[in-house]
């Protein structure tokens, strides 16, 4: 389906579908030369693929760039609750499939919010494969340090309505995830995958599936990957962190630093948690001359 002419001009790339073993497709964005050695980049909720968009026109002409929209996100399938369960395992497991079917034997990874969490338990079992990680405000490891305003949101019923009904979690993420503010052109493109109800149940389904109570779900499973984070202690890593972020904070920072010492730190004071839109030239010179190290 064609985009608008305002986001197309923002986000000019060709839409590919992949068929998951589901039956439901996922969409990807797959810019670069093919040869190019192969770099993915992971979104978070309630964002998709349109935030990695100058990122990845700015390193195309050097890598494959990889980013796909995680099923209900972006311009991928939006299945009901019914018939996909939300939940980290699954979203690694749809990451796992495409990747696979790419073949992609190492890659690069770069990911941002629940990026992270997805990425790495995709690929736990299999570390080697990252070639570089670079970490953009996300986290892989258990917290209950989560804002208010997002525990409101997970409250049953009342949370449902307010996240799918009112559009309660995407809109303001678009003035509340940001220092520097964002055009009217960009908000819509952030919100335009989330226009109704129906739309944005995986906005929804993942602010449920973060795993603060001790029977939850998830919470096995994201353990199992934080236990595996000291594998990843001969890869190189860069933390590029807005340290204006609500949510992704720098005490999220700091555990990634006691976790894996080695990594490479880059502060930006007034980025907030959609960093890549508060400072992009900073983001886009160090990612790129980390990954061309």
């Amino acid at each position: 389906m064609p985009l608008p002419n305002s986001i197309q001009r923002e986000y000019p790339f060709s839409q590919n579908l992949y068929k998951l073993n589901n039956g439901f497709r996922i969409n990807y964005v797959d810019h670069g030369e093919k040869d190019n050695f192969p770099t993915i980049f992971l979104h978070g909720n309630p964002t998709w693929s349109f935030f990695y968009r100058k990122l990845i026109l700015s390193l195309k002409d050097t890598y494959r760039c990889i980013a796909p929209d995680h099923l209900g996100c972006g311009l991928s399938d939006k299945p009901s609750s019914a018939e996909f369960k939300y939940n980290l395992e699954e979203h690694s497991n749809n990451l796992r499939q495409l990747v696979n079917t790419l073949g992609f034997k190492r890659f690069n990874l770069v990911v941002h919010d629940w990026g992270g969490a997805i990425g790495l338990s995709a690929f736990r079992e299999e570390f080697e494969r990252i070639n570089k990680l670079v970490l953009l405000n996300t986290a892989a490891f258990i917290s209950s340090d989560v804002p208010k305003r997002i525990r409101f949101c997970r409250i049953p019923i009342i949370g449902e309505i307010f996240v799918r009904l009112l559009n309660g979690f995407a809109w303001p993420a678009t003035w509340m995830a940001t220092k520097k503010g964002i055009s009217k052109e960009i908000k819509n493109g952030f919100l335009y995958p989330y226009k109704d109800w129906k739309s944005r149940v995986a906005v929804w389904k993942f602010v449920q599936d973060i795993p603060l109570e001790e029977y939850h779900s998830t919470k096995k499973f994201l353990s199992e990957t934080e236990k595996s984070l000291n594998q990843l202690c001969n890869t190189q890593i860069l933390a590029c962190w807005g340290m204006k972020d609500f949510c992704f904070h720098s005490g999220f920072l700091d555990k990634w630093k006691d976790k894996l010492p080695h990594i490479e730190s880059y502060e930006l004071h007034n980025a907030g948690h959609y960093l890549l839109e508060d400072d992009f030239p900073a983001c886009r010179a160090k990612i790129s001359s980390f990954l061309s190290q």
